[in-house]
């Protein structure tokens, strides 16, 4: 159960999409969260001390540490915080899967999701991209600190338009994030388990910090239908007949095993996994992400 964060500011999903304007919404959802909070310790640049690297040539010479530099008679610069800034990517799937929604779709709640974070993380200083992918890579934004723009036009275009194979796309994409960085991966994951993180296990094997956003719509969760009638597989277009009250019990009960197997495979292999439904309010996911920022600030 998620507890409020008190002073935030909820703002139903349904009605953000409504806006239209992700950067606005972003821009809504973030300083709300963060001035209903109070205390922010995750945004600016900071001038804290992280660490030592080696003097390479075109430093400047001023950052010198000339009390190591007496110890050990060799050249390091003293890096700080605000030179240490992180690669972002959303990493967004866009199959057709994607597309199903009563209220909002789960893809328009995933778009307005990847705006807001990369808004955090530009706010953190923190160079943003994003990939769209179904059953390929669609659009791939590489980080950057200029693409803030970029990656909000390229969500605003996002459509759900093909069939999607999760996994193949995320092995493909290993490749281009070698260098350590953050990678947020936006799915329904209608995957099985051990495929799934044998690809994002790519990922996180590179050196990088792998967070999973589950998105469902309540009625995939739920599965509350009532009347008999047909079903359609919005990825084929296959129509099946379905009883909704005979397979009720057993649907819910396949879910919550596929949930429960990511959870434990994401905890095994130290990947943050949240699930969402799309009536929650997008600041839960920001928290999450917000605490987990502050986590990985510390054990690094």
């Amino acid at each position: 159960m998620h507890q409020p964060i008190p002073g935030a500011r909820f703002v139903d999903p349904t009605v953000l999409a409504r806006i239209g304007n992700l950067e606005m919404v972003a821009k809504m959802v973030v300083d709300g969260l963060i001035n209903g909070t109070h205390r922010s310790p995750f945004f600016g640049a900071s001038v804290d001390f992280a660490e030592h690297r080696g003097y390479v040539a075109g430093d400047d010479i001023r950052r010198v540490d000339w009390r190591v530099y007496a110890r050990t008679d060799k050249f390091y610069i003293k890096e700080f915080e605000a030179d240490s800034n992180a690669n972002f990517a959303v990493l967004l799937d866009i199959s057709k899967s994607m597309g199903f929604g009563e209220k909002i779709s789960k893809l328009d709640y995933a778009k307005t999701l990847a705006a807001c974070l990369t808004y955090l993380a530009n706010q953190q200083r923190d160079r943003v991209g994003l990939v769209t992918f179904d059953e390929q890579v669609v659009d791939h934004v590489p980080p950057s600190a200029k693409h803030m723009d970029v990656v909000l036009h390229t969500l605003d275009r996002a459509r759900a338009e093909k069939p999607g194979h999760l996994v193949a796309p995320l092995k493909r994409l290993a490749e281009h994030f070698g260098r350590r960085g953050i990678i947020v991966v936006i799915s329904d994951f209608y995957a099985e388990p051990e495929e799934i993180f044998d690809a994002v296990g790519l990922l996180r094997f590179r050196g990088n910090d792998v967070v999973l956003f589950h998105v469902l719509d309540p009625q995939e969760v739920d599965f509350a239908f009532v009347e008999p009638s047909s079903f359609e597989d919005i990825e084929s277009g296959e129509q099946i007949p379905i009883v909704p009250s005979a397979l009720a019990d057993q649907y819910r009960a396949l879910v919550a095993a596929h949930i429960e197997a990511l959870t434990t495979r994401a905890s095994q292999q130290q990947i943050d996994y949240m699930l969402l439904n799309t009536s929650q309010p997008l600041d839960y996911a920001l928290f999450r992400f917000l605490s987990m920022r502050e986590r990985m600030s510390r054990t690094r």
